[in-house]
């Protein structure tokens, strides 16, 4: 009882202190307390998105029920592993870009976010805000400091994007469908045309158009579990990747097009299906067309472990791309930039984002054989945004490296 009337008297002492404060006009205090909330839930939002970039870990199959999950009405159930980028996990991580099976790898991201989402302003037990709801049994289930959309039977949803898929497109995303197959439907409009699948539980994956298509066995060992699923467009060529293999290269893709992506999974209550992390983007020009024509290029094919300035291996297309750029033309020299979002304190940003446009330039050196003094670094933290920061897709494109003519 002594307690009780206790932390009732702090309270009261803390309202007649705030009362006389915002009276006074000092109200700016309390905002910006609640701005520095803010950013943090931005912060923790926007590293568990990277952490799906990060490193493939677990092994185990979709059913253990994670700590914390909220059920409605039924039990909810999730895989033991939190993304997956990189295959082969530790073994995988500790290699720099240009090693092991990246040095064949060459996915590279569009380079302007159109949607990206983790789920991490969504309630856990809802269904997505910013996704589409067709038909199943769909809900947000927590695990490992992340959200993850459980399906626990066959279920249709759709990803909505701002426009149209252009011509060149990227889209990745986590999964794991033990339950059976996925497709996927760039052009939902004309279902049954063109789409990628992924079956078995992500053993196989096949692209087909119009009875046309590639096939391809990926690993037999990420039957249930957490894989890292990748696909570039280009026209009417695709190729699918499953964390550091291509699968599937088709070049008469069907070049269909909408503004929705559908995605119509297996799944039953014994083999839920699992997704998160899902980031789609535009493509662009090759870089050195776009640094001719505006004297700089923006690029998201730079991927670096969160918080750090540590390059991972699945920066290697985009990498070599800038290597063979300087190789072709000895004239050319270039600034590398490093930019952040405004999420988290300005000092830090400055600083991580000139680690890292140094750590790009170091990587040209030693493992691309780039002269250093063809290279200069600068790092602007989130001086320089080209998308407002009040979104996740904004916060990413303002996440980057960008090189500019020297």
């Amino acid at each position: 009882m002594k307690t009780l009337v206790r932390i009732l008297a702090v309270l009261g002492l803390a309202a007649m202190i705030a009362a006389p404060l915002a009276h006074a006009g000092l109200g700016g205090l309390l905002d910006k307390a609640k701005q520095k909330v803010q950013n943090r839930v931005d912060q923790k939002t926007d590293r568990t998105m990277d952490k799906g970039l990060d490193k493939a870990e677990g092994v185990t199959k979709p059913g253990a029920k994670p700590a914390g999950a909220a059920a409605s009405g039924s039990a909810t159930t999730a895989p033991a592993t939190a993304g997956g980028a990189a295959a082969g996990g530790a073994e995988a991580d500790q290699l720099k870009p240009g090693q092991g099976a990246w040095a064949n790898y060459d996915f590279k991201p569009g380079s302007r976010i159109l949607f990206a989402d983790d789920f991490m302003k969504d309630e856990v037990g809802d269904f997505p805000r910013r996704l589409e709801f067709k038909d199943g049994a769909m809900e947000l289930v927590e695990w490992q400091q992340g959200r993850w959309l459980r399906l626990s039977n066959t279920s249709h949803f759709f990803v909505p994007l701002p426009e149209v898929l252009p011509e060149r497109y990227t889209m990745e995303f986590d999964c794991s469908v033990p339950g059976g197959e996925m497709w996927i439907y760039p052009d939902h409009e004309k279902h049954g045309q063109n789409y990628v699948v992924f079956g078995n539980g992500g053993v196989g994956g096949v692209v087909a158009a119009d009875g046309i298509g590639g096939r391809s066995n990926a690993s037999p060992a990420l039957r249930d579990k957490i894989f890292h699923a990748r696909v570039m467009a280009d026209g009417p060529y695709v190729k699918v990747y499953v964390n550091d293999k291509r699968c599937v290269n088709v070049p008469n893709f069907g070049a269909a097009r909408a503004n929705k992506i559908m995605f119509w999974v297996d799944a039953h209550e014994g083999q839920p299906a699992m997704f998160g992390n899902f980031r789609i983007a535009a493509g662009g020009k090759k870089l050195y067309d776009a640094l001719s024509q505006d004297g700089r290029v923006a690029t998201q094919g730079i991927y670096f472990d969160t918080g750090s300035d540590r390059i991972r291996p699945e920066s290697t297309p985009t990498l070599k791309e800038i290597a063979g750029m300087l190789t072709d033309h000895p004239e050319l020299k270039l600034l590398i930039e490093g930019h952040t979002d405004n999420v988290g304190a300005a000092a830090a940003n400055l600083s991580l984002s000139d680690k890292r446009a140094a750590a790009v330039r170091q990587s040209l050196l030693d493992s691309f054989g780039v002269a250093g003094d063809r290279l200069t670094t600068k790092g602007f933290g989130a001086s320089k945004p080209v998308a407002p920061n009040d979104t996740p897709e904004g916060r990413q494109n303002n996440r980057r490296v960008e090189l500019v003519k020297g």
